[in-house]
């Protein structure tokens, strides 16, 4: 298991579809996860200190997992299939460890309201298409540029209300 954390939120160009970077602790790999917009939108609130005068919904999971008497122990990126990647929150509650299936946005909007640790199976990261920063030096400058500005209302005005 590689420990990761949130390097950042962006677009990717292309699509305008949002991202969430993990990146590990020496900053030499880096592995975009494409992620909903929502998702986006609820990760950039803490990462930018805001609060919502009302629990959003990772903040209400965050309080019924306290309200059991359980924890966040971890994250875990574990498999990636077709181009989705897939991910397990590891609970504790009473010494025993329970383990939840999750989509990675989800597990990484929680893990960063509970400072629990975000890791990356080996399996994964030689699967996915990450970055390596010694090898790809150009393209990790212009990915950190691009997503160094973005603000949490970045990721609502490409959405269109019905």
């Amino acid at each position: 298991m590689i420990e990761m954390t949130v390097g950042g939120l962006g677009f990717d160009p292309r699509n305008l579809s949002p991202l969430v970077l993990l990146r590990d602790q020496e900053e030499m790999n880096f592995l975009p996860i494409w992620i909903g917009i929502f998702e986006a939108a609820s990760i950039a609130m803490v990462l930018q200190g805001i609060q919502p005068p009302r629990p959003m919904t990772h903040d209400l999971l965050k309080t019924i997992i306290e309200k059991n008497d359980s924890k966040i122990n971890r994250v875990v990126v574990n498999e990636v299939k077709d181009g989705t990647f897939f991910a397990v929150i590891e609970l504790l509650r009473g010494g025993k460890k329970i383990n939840v299936d999750s989509r990675p946005s989800d597990a990484i909007a929680l893990a960063i309201r509970c400072n629990s640790p975000i890791f990356v199976s080996e399996q994964v990261m030689m699967q996915a298409k990450l970055v390596n920063a010694e090898k790809d030096a150009e393209e990790t400058k212009k990915f950190k540029e691009f997503i160094s500005d973005l603000k949490p209302e970045d990721f609502t005005k490409y959405y269109k209300k019905d």
